[in-house]
């Protein structure tokens, strides 16, 4: 089970699971190393949670190199100005009914023309939760 959380954190970073992967590693080497002791003795629990603790102290530091860093998710439109995005729902003018995904966030977005779906759009403008955007040429795209 924990190695299937590890690929599992290989194929999805930043889902984490390296560090409940690690614990259950760590906790199934005892077990084939000290199986005798681990499920005779009084200690045998104890030395189980002490070595999950430390598994999971230990692969804190690596998760961190690991995991996938993020831009903060944005709340105030203008704060987008000037980024690229691309067109999930129509753009209508005069409307808030169109939709624009700027990196993972995705903004109501208003237009001067109408904008279909897939065209890669430059944010001009914002007010609320609604963004002004316009069309990019192809050649501009960066």
């Amino acid at each position: 089970m924990g190695a299937a959380l590890f690929v599992l954190e290989l194929v999805h970073p930043g889902a984490f699971l390296l560090i409940p992967g690690t614990v259950l590693l760590a906790g199934a080497f005892l077990y084939i190393l000290l199986p005798d002791f681990l499920l005779h003795s009084l200690f045998g629990p104890l030395v189980v949670v002490a070595a999950a603790a430390i598994a999971a102290l230990a692969s804190v530091p690596i998760y961190r190199r690991l995991a996938p860093v993020h831009r903060p998710m944005v709340s105030n439109p203008t704060s987008l100005e000037g980024r690229i995005g691309v067109v999930t729902a129509p753009v209508l003018p005069d409307s808030m009914s169109g939709k624009v995904q700027v990196d993972s966030e995705i903004w109501s977005a208003r237009g001067d023309e109408v904008i279909p779906i897939g065209t890669k759009v430059r944010v001009v403008g914002g007010a609320g939760v609604c963004v002004l955007v316009r069309p990019v040429a192809p050649e501009l795209v960066t």
